[in-house]
């Protein structure tokens, strides 16, 4: 959480999530390109000093805020940070599947590689970030299992992270194309077993 947030009372956080979750509903009504400042004043009954107040950066600030996109990740907890055995690897892989079965065909993560990142500097900061999160976290799970001899050590974790992180978002972009989900198991499958019979 930044610090303008954290300066925020109890009653100016409940008005700013307000907003975002706001947002959220009419990004997801109008895609990126159709939302302007006014439908989320209008949504979140706010003026637009009280808008401003909140997010001074205006329509990219407030998208980065997206909270969805966060929790992309946040739903992967405890899994995702506790890769240390092939049973926990399981339980991670299911939840993230279960987590795009959920949510269908809307992924605010791939909303902001794709509609936004490619243009919005500040869009593209926040996707490296969430991504560099990943990456490292299955990375670190890479290396216990290596420490535990389950990975075979000529395993580059980092490239392992990178090419299971990148099985999955091929994975989300066909489900988000076709509404397929066995293409996102399919990568997510393959990766692990690949890491397995590695050792």
């Amino acid at each position: 959480m930044d610090s303008q947030v954290q300066n925020l009372t109890a009653k100016g956080r409940a008005t700013r999530q307000r907003i975002i979750t706001g947002a959220v509903d009419e990004i997801r009504a109008r895609g990126v390109a159709m939302t302007t400042l006014d439908d989320v004043r209008a949504r979140t009954r706010t003026s637009k000093s009280q808008l401003f107040h909140y997010f001074p950066g205006g329509k990219e600030q407030l998208l980065l805020a997206e909270h969805e996109a966060t929790l992309v990740l946040t739903d992967q907890q405890p899994h995702l940070s506790a890769l240390t055995s092939w049973a926990a690897w399981q339980r991670w892989r299911d939840v993230v599947v279960d987590r795009y079965r959920r949510q269908g065909q809307h992924c605010p993560l791939s909303m902001l590689m794709s509609e936004i990142g490619r243009t919005t500097p500040g869009a593209q900061a926040v996707t490296a970030a969430l991504m560099r999160q990943w990456h490292d976290a299955i990375a670190i799970g890479v290396r216990h299992m290596q420490r535990q001899e389950k990975v075979a050590a000529v395993i580059d974790p980092d490239r392992a992270a990178a090419a299971l992180l990148a099985g999955i978002q091929g994975g989300v972009a066909i489900m988000l194309a076709t509404g397929d989900l066995s293409y996102l198991e399919a990568a997510l499958d393959t990766a692990i077993q690949s890491l397995r019979t590695s050792s």
